[in-house]
This record gives structure tokens, sequence and C-alpha cells, in this order.
């Protein structure tokens, strides 16, 4: 099998003013942010990196060789390509798990440690594991051979199509991308943009179902008909958070489409991939739909937190507002008690009935406050809401 070379990614929001930061870095391991120098070199030092180079087609972007033979290329756009050439059958396996682990365990982190400081990535779509796409590119290899691997690889292939540079068959994991001619551009072209669709696709999957889990969890709490006060604030503060992760999220979906119509204007005026446009052409707009969608979903999602905030804003002022009329009615009754005392007795005399009778009120103050903290914690407080039918939309 005359494997030429093998293809991993992934894409996230980036600019070229990040593309600058990661470039200093690349170099001599350094950043202008308030960071751990000693750590940064460690991690730079990690990477190998033998060459850098900073070149614009289209978009900037940066090139990088590694001593590990590990080949990157990092766009302004933040998708990141690595490669590595050479591979031979016996070792594809090897080689894939090489290329993953070097992105995943060097790359990775050194990039999110570079990027540590300023708005978090929500910590529902940190850590999250993907499943890379390996693209493997064979050189003029028969259909037999190619479906022979697939066999290996895939349990079953998804789809296939043909034009005059190159052949491409597709399973769930692997992309064979069997080259016709001696020129790797259109072929990188391609690897470039489907990657980008995957990721772009994947960010919006876990935007969704991001949505659906917020929704579910406030919808739990709010179609109880009754709940503790003690357990009023603890859900407050959930909510809270949930209202952050929310808005971290329309921050960073709202700069998709730029990045999506950018990617659709290169990608059409790309003479690398006016062949395989037919098919991928297409999904840039059913992208856009769907980041249309998303967005709406996370619009509506934002407002039922705020609702739900609004509650039980309303919900713990009643709680607070209680434990104030208890401690009046505790204060109260030690004030009262010294008044009886005051008035049945003559000047006050140190007595040991004295003393008992101090400590007798003290108790009794004591337990009518643990008694009316307890009724307070324990109170069920009512929670109205609009009801609506969850089957409708999903």
């Amino acid at each position: 099998m005359n494997i030429d070379r093998i293809y991993i990614g992934g894409w996230f929001q980036r600019t070229t003013l990040q593309l600058s930061e990661i470039y200093d870095f690349l170099r001599y391991g350094t950043s202008e942010l308030n960071l751990d120098k000693k750590k940064l070199l460690k991690l730079r030092t990690e990477l190998n990196v033998v060459e850098v180079k900073y070149k614009v087609d289209g978009l900037e972007y940066l090139l990088f060789s590694t001593s590990d033979h590990v080949n990157v290329k990092i766009l302004e756009d933040g998708l990141i390509v690595l490669s590595y050439e050479n591979s031979k059958e016996y070792s594809l396996f090897k080689d894939i798990e090489h290329l993953a682990q070097y992105y995943e365990e060097k790359l990775s982190v050194a990039l999110n440690y570079l990027f540590s400081l300023g708005a978090p990535v929500p910590k529902e779509l940190a850590n999250v594991e993907t499943v890379y796409p390996y693209f493997i590119v064979l050189n003029n290899e028969s259909k037999e051979n190619i479906d022979e691997i697939l066999s290996k690889t895939e349990k079953e292939k998804y789809f296939e199509f043909s034009n005059m540079n190159y052949d491409v068959i597709r399973g769930n994991k692997y992309y064979f991308i069997n080259n016709k001619n001696q020129s790797i551009n259109q072929v990188e072209r391609y690897v470039e943009e489907q990657i980008f669709i995957r990721e772009f696709k994947g960010q919006l999957h876990r935007y969704l179902n991001l949505h659906r889990i917020i929704w579910e969890k406030i919808a739990e709490v709010k179609e109880n008909a009754n709940i503790s006060g003690k357990d009023i604030i603890k859900l407050n503060s959930k909510i809270d958070g949930y209202s952050k992760t929310i808005n971290l999220i329309d921050g960073r979906i709202n700069q998709m489409s730029a990045y999506l119509k950018t990617r659709e204007k290169i990608a059409k005026s790309d003479e690398h991939l006016s062949e395989s446009l037919e098919l991928i052409g297409y999904r840039y707009e059913t992208l856009g739909n769907t980041l249309t969608y998303v967005q709406h979903l996370l619009e509506m999602t934002q407002n039922y937190v705020e609702s739900a905030k609004r509650l039980f804003d309303g919900l713990q002022s009643d709680v607070t507002a209680k434990s104030v009329n208890n401690l009046t009615i505790v204060t109260s009754m030690g004030v009262g008690a010294s008044l009886i005392g005051l008035f049945t007795e003559g000047a006050p005399t140190f007595s040991m009935f004295g003393v008992a009778y101090f400590f007798f009120l003290a108790i009794i103050g004591y337990l009518v406050n643990k008694i009316m903290k307890y009724i307070s914690q324990n109170r069920k407080y009512q929670i109205s809401d609009i009801e609506y039918d969850k089957n409708i939309g999903k």
C-alpha cells in the first residue's frame, strides 16, 4: 500500500492577532501576556519545532515542522492541520496514534496555555473528547487495495466520489484519498475544508446539546410545585452558572457566521477546490442555516434562564424577609421577658435564681430561633410558571 501522508486537524475561532502571538511563541517561546516564562519555554521545547514560516495565501497562516516529522499549518481563522509524511502500511495505525498524541498532548496543551487569559471557554466545551477524522492520502492505488484497507479500519463505507485529480472513499473516522497526480495542493485544500466543515458542525452540535441540558435542568426545578426554602439559594446559584455559560457560548457563536462567510468566499475562488465544490459547496449554506437555528435556540434558552432567575430571586427575597421576621419575634420575646422581670421584681439583685432565670431565657430564645429557622428552611414555596408542550420543536 503506497501511503503518502496522514492528516488530522481541528478548528476553534482565532484571528490574525492570535496568529501573531503563536508566531512569536513558536520562534522564541515568549508571550507579551502575564504568563509563566519558564512554562512557556518548556512548552515550546516540547513541541520540537525545527522551522517556522509565516505566509499569506487567501488567509495568513503559519507553517512549521518538527523533529518528530510532523508538519503543522495554523491559519488565521483558527484552523489547524497536521500531517505526517512517508507512512508505511505496517505502521499506519502507529503513525496515526503518533500524530494524534502530538496534537493532543503537545500542541493543544501549548496553545491552551498561551490563550489561557481572557474570556474562558465554557467548561461544558472544554476537555471534549473529539473523534478526529483521519485523512489518509494514497498515491495511485487500485480501488481493490483501498477497499481492503477500508475494511481494516471501518465497518462500512459512507460515500465515495471521484474527480480528475483524486478519489475519495470515506468511512466514519477515516477518509481515504487516492491522489492521481503528483500535486498535493488540491488534496490539502480539500482536507482543510473538510476539517473546517466537520469542526464547525461539531461545535454547533455541542451547543445544541448544551441548550437541551440546561433547559431540562431548569425545567426539572420549575416543574416542582413546591420547593424548600433551604434549597432556593443553592438552586439560584446554579441558575447563575447556567446564565454565565449561555453568555459565554453566545459570544463564541456570534463570531461563527463571519468565519463561515470568509471560508465560503475563499473556497469558491480557489481553483484547487473547483472540482470538489460540487460535493462540499452546498454545506456552507446548510451550516449557515444550522448556525441561525442554534442561535435562536440559545436566545430562547437565555430568556428561559433569565425568567427562572427572576423567579428564584423573588423566592429568595421572601425567605430573607421571613428570616428577619423570625429574628424580630425572638428579639421581642427576649425584651418582653426582661420587662416582665423588671416590673415584677424590685431593684435587680444578683442571685442563683437570677442566673438560672437568665440561662433559661437564653435557652428559650435559642430554641425558638432554631424552630423558626427550621420552619423557614422547610417551608414550601409555590413555583408558578407557564407550561409548554415540550414535544414541539425538538
